[in-house]
């Protein structure tokens, strides 16, 4: 019986460069950029072959954990577990986490590991390199797939091509990483033809990768060792011990392991990959209008050409325009020279610097329960629209600063205010006091929506006292 292959999946990006629409709460690989689904969604159906993959591992934050296992849940698509890393650590120690968890299970085996945010059109070339590296990586190698490029990329690392190795066809020993190049310097590495896109996809035994880890990598071994001998089970989430973790140098693993192993391969490949890093980006592979034009949303164009255009809500017109990135969401507006859309990352940097809300959060935010947008606020209040899923709920909780009041506008709840617990239903109100302990619960098969008008002398979300979870914040 062939062995097959278990897909871990990195979820730990926050796609600075595709703001205003990607935030840290919500980055990139969460939302539907280029398909009907979202990143993580195509990463997911990518690998959802029984006959060659296992259910996928992912490593993710704490954050997105349960967006991520709703977006399964939409698909109905299996997984193994959800990997919380209790700090962005970079590569080399997520991929440990993810091969001492496969380990208990089965030492030898085999790990696909794939960024989450990537596009890949041309599956069955995916596939088929996938099928040539596994020969080798089961014999040992640590196996890269080296994307055979289409131009003079700056914006990417390249893999030189050495000899292919002897009784595994399609397979090349790594001869070098080489940093991001000048144009000259990637021209003529498009000339010579041995030198591919670094894509950061990997395949390779779960021992070997360890071993070579105990070898070139020791302290983030030790690190995650210990953080995984310590950790707490959730649900389907596995939370690191964050302690044990934060002691593992924070370094990805072409540093670590593959710049250092006699093991490095690299599998040539063209599979229409792209890793959307920038708008320009998402542009040269969208779908063009007869003008050069790639658009989303609500927009009308006179005279425009060679733009990107997209809008969550608001009608976005547009004259005389040409080569320009316009991105409008509910609150921000990005309007940039798509040779320029590199840069977006120093304007996020500056609204971090500010202490800009808006680089982290969009105006709905994403709760295990549900989402919340605010509407408006001002001296004393701010007004809120509340969705509850079906089964969710609401911690119970109390506020030391505000009160709250609720107008059910869809749907019925369960309420509870200190001890009285009744049903309010769609057109009815409940007023809660400053230090009431309350929840709302959705028992019903439809979401419940309902406005909360929130009074008092400080309305930060970080006052919340929560006595029970069904979540695990407590």
């Amino acid at each position: 019986m062939l062995k097959k292959i278990t897909p871990v999946i990195l979820s730990g990006g926050s796609g600075t460069r595709l703001w205003p629409a990607s935030r840290k709460a919500y980055p990139k690989q969460l939302l539907p950029l280029v398909s009907d689904y979202t990143l993580i969604q195509e990463s997911a159906l990518r690998v959802n072959d029984s006959t060659l993959f296992t259910p996928p591992l992912y490593i993710a934050n704490e954050e997105h954990r349960f967006i991520i296992a709703e977006q399964l849940r939409e698909l109905d698509i299996d997984y193994q577990k959800i990997v919380l890393e209790p700090d962005g650590r970079n590569t080399a120690p997520a991929i440990a986490l993810a091969a001492l968890v496969l380990k208990e299970n089965d030492p030898d085996a085999l790990m696909l590991v794939m960024p989450s945010d990537h596009v890949i059109t041309d599956e069955a070339a995916f596939m088929s390199a996938i099928q040539t590296g596994k020969n080798a990586a089961a014999a040992g190698a640590l196996v890269t797939f080296g994307i055979l490029p289409t131009s003079p990329e700056t914006g990417y690392g390249y893999l030189e091509q050495g000899e292919e190795l002897e009784g595994v066809p399609g397979c090349f020993a790594l001869k070098s990483f080489i940093e991001k190049p000048d144009e000259d310097t990637a021209q003529s590495y498009l000339d010579q033809g041995i030198f591919h896109w670094n894509a950061g996809i990997f395949l390779f035994s779960t021992n070997q990768f360890l071993e070579e880890l105990s070898t070139h990598a020791p302290n983030i071994l030790t690190a995650c060792t210990l953080a995984m001998e310590t950790a707490t089970h959730d649900m389907n989430f596995i939370r690191p011990n964050t302690d044990a973790f934060k002691k593992s140098p924070s370094i990805s693993i072409d540093y670590a392991i593959m710049e250092k192993t006699t093991s490095a391969t690299v599998v040539p490949v063209s599979m229409g990959w792209n890793d959307v890093g920038t708008w320009s980006s998402l542009w040269d592979i969208a779908e063009r209008d007869n003008s050069g034009n790639s658009i989303t949303g609500p927009v009308f164009m006179e005279n425009t050409t060679n733009c990107l255009i997209r809008s969550d809500k608001a009608t976005v017109a547009t004259i005389g325009l040409d080569n320009l990135i316009v991105v409008a969401t509910k609150d921000a507006i990005l309007v940039s020279d798509k040779n320029q859309a590199q840069n977006v990352k120093q304007i996020v940097d500056r609204l971090a610097a500010d202490d800009n809300s808006q680089t982290n959060f969009h105006t709905v935010v994403h709760r295990p329960w549900g989402t919340y947008e605010r509407i408006d606020a001002g001296e004393g209040f701010q007004v809120k629209r509340i969705l509850v899923y079906p089964k969710g709920s609401l911690s119970l909780q109390s506020h030391n600063h505000r009160s709250e009041h609720w107008v059910v506008v869809q749907g019925a709840g369960k309420v509870t205010i200190d001890d009285e617990v009744r049903v309010i239903n769609e057109g009815q109100s409940v007023y809660i006091p400053v230090g009431a302990k309350h929840r709302i619960e959705n028992p019903g098969k439809q979401p419940v929506v309902f406005i909360e008008v929130q009074t008092g002398t400080y309305l930060g979300e970080d006052d919340i006292v929560r006595y029970e979870d069904f979540y695990g914040r407590i």
